[in-house]
């Protein structure tokens, strides 16, 4: 009984599913026949009918769902009926559709075949056409060139000849294959006898030409050998010719050089002369003959005929440079040079003067070859853009390479680094020695703040990269900036070092009262006929005028040395715009200024040091004495005293009279500058040492206090600190310690 109870909670184990939600969903009754009929107990039953009731009631609810959508559907359905004729029409005029679809492919593929064929049959038109305007174009040249030879009329000839080898190889093969076979052999071969022939007179012609030196002949051969094919002949044999009237009129320019009188004005830079007349003359052959070989080789040549060029100008500048290195003795020179740059070196040294000339002739001859190989980099570039217009990238690489090759290895760009090699090192020396000889020759002249080595080294030092500068080589001017930054940071800065190192002599009271009458009578008597010899310090005066000069040279060296870097980048701006360099040119450039840059900057730092010293040893000392006589003055004074005070304080009157004079002695010898700087020194001085002994003293007024502290010290309180206040408040000598520690600051 407890099993069918159970059989009856749980409909899973009855053998059926759960029933489904919704309408239609074609349920059954859970409860089977059979288990009804099995049931026998009342309870059972009535839990049986109880379920069946309610799924009654499902079934009733699911029944009405669909009758209530019977008349929907039913006028669907009558839809449905009215869309079956329109259904069949539609079936209909699709069948007839696809038929033309059918119909109009098939036709499309018919006539792409018939115009496929008409292609066909139009280019076999054209390659008969072709194959038979080929044939006439032999005949026709095979006459031509035969008639062109007769009549020594060789450009027409040499255009019959262009004209045929023009033609379709592969046309003219196929046509000694048909009927007219044989007739166009005969053709073939009198037109290549007919090119040899030509070659051969063509050649001849230009040899003749060229020995009698027939230059319109030469040229009106010259154009012939591209129609027969014979580029590299052609720019090869007229290159020669062009090599020979080079070398020709080099060598008249040598010869001319070498019997130059030495009185002559151009004597001095008769070498460089002589190169440029070389660079003017193969400029001039480029300028003239560059539209021959564009108009009659094709762009992209030109290169080809400046490259032999080239060659028979490295033979002409090595000779000129041979001659210049043995009459100049440079290398000689050199090794003098060499010697003497040697610490401990017993050699006899070079007068600078003997160098000078040499160093501006070789300036300059470098300055012409650069001019010459960027005149040569234009020219072929230009020519090399518009051959490789259509070019892929790998091409103009190639070219690129090529040209870079040609005019960095060249003898010319060789030699001319030796030479510039060999030239920074003798320049070295020469601004060496003469900056050395003029700081050897100092002297000071009358009503001058300086002396005069500070323009005389600084005359040498633009001269000699201005001369670097003129050379048009970058490396060479880093080179001697560079050079030039050691010369000024050591040598000729431990120069000025070493005389601010003597220190200002000690300054004594009495020679403050002189003033600066008796200190500048002092020093003209130490003149020797109007000059100062600051070697021979043998006075104090003397020692004082020379520590304050050579802090006026300290100064202009610094201004110097930055008036310099602008110059030096206003003309190496206008270097680079030429074309001169490159990035790393550039960026090495720059590195080399600001090294000169920070030499400007440890001259000034120099300056420091020396005003430093001369605050130290000659402003310090009496403004110390000074400042101590504030104890000598009572401040405890009463209020006619106080009124007497306020109109003419004695210490103070007597303190500023004393400053004056002291400052007085330098005013007159330092720069305007080197005098302010100084001033600012002396002030920093005067203000710490004040206020050390105002603070030991005492007083018994002090409301000035008020001023810096209080409610209407306005921005002036950061001043003074409560502290402080305090401090000098316990200078009054009526307020106790304890009252000042009440009040609340």
């Amino acid at each position: 009984m407890r099993t069918k109870m159970a059989d009856l909670d749980s409909p899973p184990k009855l053998g059926v599913q759960p029933p489904s939600e919704g309408v239609g969903g074609g349920r059954c009754s859970e409860i089977s026949a059979e288990l009804i009929r099995s049931l026998t107990e009342l309870q059972e039953l009535e839990a049986v009918y109880e379920r069946l009731c309610g799924e009654e009631k499902v079934v009733e609810r699911e029944l009405d769902a669909l009758l209530e959508q019977q008349n929907s559907i039913e006028s669907k359905m009558v839809t449905l009926h009215r869309m079956g004729p329109n259904l069949q029409l539609i079936e209909g005029d699709a069948k007839q559709l696809a038929g033309m679809i059918t119909f109009t492919c098939n036709l499309a593929e018919n006539v792409s075949s018939k115009v496929r064929q008409l292609d066909l049959a139009k280019n076999r038109l054209y390659q008969a056409i072709q194959r038979a305007d080929d044939i006439l174009d032999l005949k026709f040249c095979m006459d031509g060139v035969q008639t062109a030879l007769r009549n020594e009329d060789y450009e027409q000839a040499a255009a019959h000849i262009h004209r045929y080898l023009c033609l379709d190889k592969s046309v003219i093969e196929l046509s000694r294959q048909g009927k007219e076979g044989s007739m166009i052999d005969a053709n073939l071969k009198l037109l290549q006898e007919a090119e040899q022939r030509l070659k051969a007179i063509v050649a001849e012609k230009f040899a003749i030409a060229t020995k009698e030196g027939d230059l319109p002949q030469v040229e009106r051969f010259f154009k012939i050998f591209p129609l027969l094919g014979l580029h590299e002949e052609g720019l090869r044999k007229f290159s020669e010719y062009l090599c020979k009237q080079v070398a020709s009129k080099a060598e008249e320019n040598l010869l001319m050089v070498l019997g130059t009188d030495m009185s002559d004005r151009r004597a001095a830079v008769i070498f460089a002369d002589t190169l440029t007349l070389l660079f003017e003359g193969i400029a001039r052959i480029v300028e003239t003959h560059q539209p021959i070989v564009e108009t009659y080789y094709g762009p992209g040549r030109l290169y080809t005929l400046i490259k032999y060029l080239q060659v028979e100008c490295d033979r002409q500048v090595e000779k000129v440079v041979d001659k210049f290195i043995k009459q100049r003795d440079y290398h000689q020179q050199f090794r003098h040079v060499q010697n003497n740059l040697m610490r401990n070196s017993t050699t006899e040294k070079i007068e600078p003067r003997e160098l000078d000339p040499i160093l501006t002739e070789v300036t300059l001859m470098n300055a012409r070859s650069e001019l010459y190989l960027r005149f040569l980099r234009k020219r072929i570039s230009s020519d090399f853009e518009v051959g490789d217009s259509m070019a892929s990238e790998e091409v103009k690489q190639e070219h690129q390479k090529c040209l870079d090759k040609l005019l960095n290895n060249c003898l010319l760009s060789c030699t001319m680094q030796e030479l510039i090699g060999l030239y920074v090192t003798m320049e070295e020396y020469f601004m060496r020695e003469t900056v050395n000889k003029a700081v050897a020759l100092d002297t000071y002249e009358k009503g001058q703040l300086t002396s005069s080595m500070v323009d005389d080294v600084f005359y040498i030092v633009k001269k000699c990269i201005g001369r670097a500068l003129s050379s048009s080589s970058i490396d060479c001017l880093c080179a001697m900036i560079n050079l030039a930054t050691t010369e000024l940071e050591s040598d000729f800065r431990d120069v000025l070092c070493n005389k601010l190192r003597m220190g200002f002599p000690a300054t004594t009271f009495q020679d403050i009262q002189r003033g600066v009458t008796s200190a500048v009578n002092i020093m003209h008597s130490s003149l020797q006929q109007g000059k100062f010899d600051t070697k021979g310090i043998e006075s104090t005066d003397e020692a004082k005028l020379s520590f304050l000069v050579t802090l006026n040279n300290v100064e202009v060296c610094s201004e110097n040395i930055s008036t310099l870097k602008k110059t030096l980048e206003s003309d190496c701006t206008k270097l680079f715009s030429q074309g001169i360099g490159g990035e790393q040119a550039q960026a090495k450039f720059d590195s080399c200024l600001s090294d000169l840059a920070a030499v400007s900057n440890k001259f000034r730092d120099l300056l420091q040091e020396g005003l430093t010293e001369l605050n130290s040893t000659a402003i310090k000392p009496q403004v110390q004495p000074w400042i101590n006589s504030f104890f000598s003055v009572s401040h405890n004074i009463e209020e006619e005293e106080f009124n007497d005070y306020e109109a003419n304080d004695p210490w103070v009157q007597q303190f500023i009279l004393n400053l004056e004079q002291q400052m007085a002695e330098f005013k007159a010898s330092l720069s305007p500058v080197i005098y302010d700087s100084l001033t600012g020194l002396m002030t920093s001085l005067v203000a710490v040492e004040l206020e050390k002994v105002v603070l030991k003293s005492t007083f018994n007024r002090v409301t000035e206090i008020l001023d810096y502290w209080g409610p209407n010290s306005g921005p002036l309180t950061w001043r003074l600190t409560p502290a402080e206040v305090r401090q000098v408040l316990a200078l009054r000598i009526d307020f106790r310690s304890e009252d000042i520690k009440r009040l609340r600051l």
